[in-house]
This record gives structure tokens, C-alpha cells and sequence, in this order.
């Protein structure tokens, strides 16, 4: 285990976590608010606790195996959290540390889950450092570092691994660091496109760019206490469509560029995202229709809720607690199916559910006719047994740890369904969920021990588990130094 490199790494995040806190101080420093001294503190910590870490623990070697890679990204998730919190705190906004963890948490992992009761008395400054945490976390943090620094070495693309969602996580260009550039190209010029499209639709400047960050990160932070449901309907088609391409696989935004239309076209992954998609706005536009009386009215609120969900955005334009039964059954299997491997959404993610409906398949087929060889196909490619399996593993750690969380929060005062629906949101990068943790309520009530079992619910979640099982595994840090 090469820890120097694993520290000296996580050392250069808190640097440039340094550097990211200068942009919402900016932002205080130009409403004039008394957040600024906060964020400058909270940068100076971070930038030497960054340096120390650097010159202490200056690697022999720069290479980085699997297992590094995955150290890495767990520690630098938790060390940008545990800094990212400091500006809550030191400002006196939200005072409690573990409620100020829980939030930044909250905005890193991109779930939007909130113990804020009132958003709207919270500064500029800090209403922007909070949803720019969407933005950079969406991407990932190692990706956004990999982006515009030199790599440690190629076999950076453990990293890759590591951080981004899904199943399989490949080079679109030979090198890592330029993979993570080209990623966050797309990602920038898509952020820039909405941003200008809501300002078009008449949303103030502040407003629209931290809603878009808030879209692309797919988080759901958002600067009004009803979300967006007091923006005029053309913002919220906006950012429903929005949600929607942030959701699909960032490859496929690659090979638009290469012009390779018909491999785009004959996307498994995203033809079946599309049809979830579809049939889920169809059948809750059905359900919710004689509530609200009017088709269009109604479409637009079930396209949008149903994009929030399953790309675990957690934007609302309604409160949905208050719909049926079945659309709220609707949007609590989005919240366990998720988006695309390789976008910014969480959740179990399509291509696994894709792969596991074929697993079945194979299966029935195989009990039938015992000697048949059965070869499973997904993006035009065969499967091979180590796919197959690695989904099947992660399947069965995704059960065991969901299960763990609701444990836990079963020691609560609250609910099942409220306690149900707080592990599936926040394991799943979601933020609302029913009864006590709506869209119109918060996480507020949780005690502190529920509030870090939720903060590292939402950590495992958006690690896809193994990088945090690994991290805290005891025989792991055991092995020897490179």
C-alpha cells in the first residue's frame, strides 16, 4: 500500500479545495456579507492541512494500483467534507458541525438532502458554496483534480474507476488526464447552455447558475424554500430536459462529437433510460391528472418530478407526498433504478438492472435447455463472467448495506415509510423522500447519530460502495508500502 502517495494525493485536494472556497467568498464579498471571513478561514485551514500533507508525506513513487486508487477517493471525499463543513460552522449558519457535515455531505454526493429549515435566510455566499459542491461533485472530485493538473501516472485511471459511476468506467483517450478533460469539457459546455437558457427565461443571474449547478450535478440545492415550483413553466421545462441530459452516460455525448450517430442510436443503456422514462411520465400524468385538472399542467409536473427522481436530482415542483398511492410507488422504484453508468445521477444505475433482466433471462433459458450456451449481449458487446459477476457483488453489498442503514434509523421515533424512504434517498443521492423527509420537510428532526449514518449512506452511495468498504477495511492499510 503506497499511503504516502494516498495522503500526498488527498493533500493536493485540500489545496485545490482551497482555492474552490475563494469563489463563494467572491460571491459574499460582492452582496457584502459577513460570510466572507468564514469562507477565508475556512480556505486558509484547508490550504495548510493541503500543504502539510504534501510535504510530509512525499511518495517514493507515484504509481497507484486498484486499491490506492480507492483509498484515495474514499479519504478525499470524507477530508473535502470534513474541511467543507467549516464555513457553516464558523459563519454561525448552521452552528452544529455534524448538521453542517450532513449538508456538505449532502452537496459533494450530490443528494440534496437538507437539515436547513429555511434556505432563504442563508447568504449568497454561502447558498453559492453550497450548490457548487453539486457541481464539482458530479463530475467527481478526483475527475475535476485529474482535469486540470498533471496526472500522477497512467495508471490514474484506478481513479476513474474509483469515482465515477457504473459498472464500467473505460479511457475514451489514451491518457486518463485527458479522458477527465474531455469529460468535464462536455460537462462545462452543457452547464453553460443551461445557464443561458434560464437566464432567457427571465431567472435572475445568481439564481440560474446555481440552479444549473444544482441540474448538473444532478443534486437538487436550490435557493427557494417550494424548490422550483414558483418558476414560470418554461424554466421548469428547461430544467426538466436538463435533468434528462444529465442523466445519460457522458460516453454518449463523446461519440456525438465523433459523429457516430447510429452507436449513440443503438445504446442498450439508453434506450431503455428513455423508456423508463416515457412510460413513467405517461402513467403518472395519468394518475395525477384529475388532481390538477388541466393535461398540461399535469405533464409538466410528472415529467418533471419523474426526472428529478430517477436521475436523483431531487428538484420539485409539487409536493408529490400529497399524490396517489401508485405515483408515489412510481417514484420511489426510480429512486432505487437511477441514471446512466457514467452520468452524474446515482442510484443502482440502468445498465445494472439492464444486465441483471438478462441475468434472469440466461437463467430461465438455461433451466429450460440445460446444454444451450447462452451468450449475454449489452452496448453490442458480449458479457463476460467477471461483468456478470462484479454486478451480481455489487448487487448484494447494495442489499446488505441499504438494509444496515434502515437499521439504524429504525431507532428513531419516526415512521417506517419516513425512515424507508430516508435510506433510499440518501443511499441513492435522491434528497426528498415521503411523509417526515418530503419535499416540503427536511432531515432536521434526525438525531445526530441517524444524520452520520445518512451522511455515510450517502457517501457509500455515491462511491458505489466499494471504495468506502475497502478504505475501512483493517487488512488493507496492513500491507506493505511501495
Amino acid at each position: 500500500m503506497n499511503r504516502r502517495m494516498i495522503f500526498s494525493t488527498v493533500g493536493k485536494m485540500l489545496c485545490a479545495e482551497a482555492v474552490m472556497l475563494l469563489l463563494p467568498a467572491l460571491v459574499g464579498l460582492y452582496y457584502r456579507e459577513s460570510c466572507v471571513q468564514a469562507l477565508l478561514i475556512s480556505a486558509a485551514i484547508a490550504l495548510v492541512l493541503g500543504l502539510l500533507a504534501v510535504r510530509i508525506f512525499r511518495p517514493g513513487t507515484n504509481v497507484i494500483f486498484a486499491r490506492e486508487g480507492f483509498c484515495i477517493v474514499a479519504l478525499a471525499w470524507i477530508a473535502l467534507s470534513a474541511v467543507g463543513a467549516l464555513p457553516f460552522v464558523l459563519s454561525g449558519e448552521i452552528p452544529s458541525y455534524v448538521d453542517a457535515f450532513f449538508e456538505t455531505v449532502s452537496g459533494f454526493t450530490t443528494t440534496g438532502a437538507s437539515i436547513l429549515p429555511n434556505v432563504e435566510a442563508m447568504s449568497n455566499g454561502l447558498l453559492f458554496w453550497r450548490s457548487f459542491t453539486h457541481w464539482v461533485g458530479g463530475m467527481g472530485i478526483l475527475v475535476f483534480v485529474l482535469a486540470i493538473v498533471p496526472s500522477v501516472s497512467e495508471r490514474s485511471i484506478h481513479i476513474l474507476r474509483a469515482e465515477m459511476p457504473g459498472p464500467i468506467v473505460g479511457k475514451l483517450v489514451p491518457r486518463s488526464r485527458d479522458t477527465a478533460s474531455l469529460l468535464y469539457k462536455i460537462y462545462i459546455a452543457m452547464t453553460l447552455l443551461q445557464i443561458l437558457l434560464l437566464l432567457a427565461g427571465g431567472m435572475p443571474p445568481l439564481e440560474s447558475v446555481l440552479h444549473t449547478f444544482g441540474t448538473a450535478g444532478t443534486g437538487g440545492f436550490g435557493m427557494k424554500a417550494d424548490s422550483i415550483a414558483g418558476y414560470n413553466p418554461y424554466l421548469q421545462w428547461v430544467i426538466t430536459v436538463f435533468m434528462f441530459l444529465f442523466g445519460v452516460n457522458f460516453n454518449l455525448y463523446y461519440l456525438l462529437l465523433m459523429r457516430r450517430f447510429r452507436d449513440v442510436l443503438h445504446s442498450t443503456e439508453f434506450i431503455v433510460y428513455g423508456a423508463i422514462v416515457l412510460l413513467s411520465v405517461g402513467v403518472v400524468t395519468a394518475n395525477i391528472l384529475p388532481i390538477y385538472g388541466d393535461a398540461e399542467t399535469a405533464l409538466r409536473l410528472s415529467a418533471f418530478q419523474v426526472s428529478s427522481i430517477i436521475t436523483t436530482t431531487g428538484f420539485a415542483t409539487a409536493n408529490f407526498d400529497l399524490w396517489p398511492t401508485f405515483s408515489k410507488a412510481v417514484l420511489v422504484l426510480l429512486m432505487f433504478i437511477g441514471a446512466c453508468a457514467g452520468s452524474t445521477g446515482g442510484g443502482l444505475k440502468v445498465s445494472r438492472v439492464v444486465i441483471l433482466a438478462k441475468t434472469v433471462q440466461k437463467e430461465l433459458k438455461r433451466l429450460c435447455h440445460p446444454r444451450s450456451v447462452n451468450a449475454m449481449r449489452f452496448e453490442g458487446k458480449t458479457l463476460d463472467e467477471t461483468t456478470n459477476r462484479s454486478v451480481l457483488i455489487y448487487l448484494a453489498a447494495y442489499v446488505f448495506c441499504f438494509v444496515a442503514i434502515l437499521l439504524v434509523l429504525c431507532f428513531e421515533q419516526t415512521d417506517f415509510v419516513t425512515n424507508f424512504t430516508a435510506a433510499a434517498s440518501c443511499f441513492n443521492n435522491i434528497g426528498p423522500g415521503l411523509n417526515a423527509v418530503g419535499p416540503a420537510a427536511n432531515y432536521a428532526h434526525y438525531s445526530d447519530l441517524s444524520k452520520l449514518t445518512l451522511s455515510f449512506a450517502m457517501l457509500v452511495g455515491r462511491l458505489e460502495i466499494f471504495p468506502l468498504l475497502i478504505f475501512f477495511a483493517p487488512g488493507i492499510w496492513m500491507q506493505k508500502s511501495r
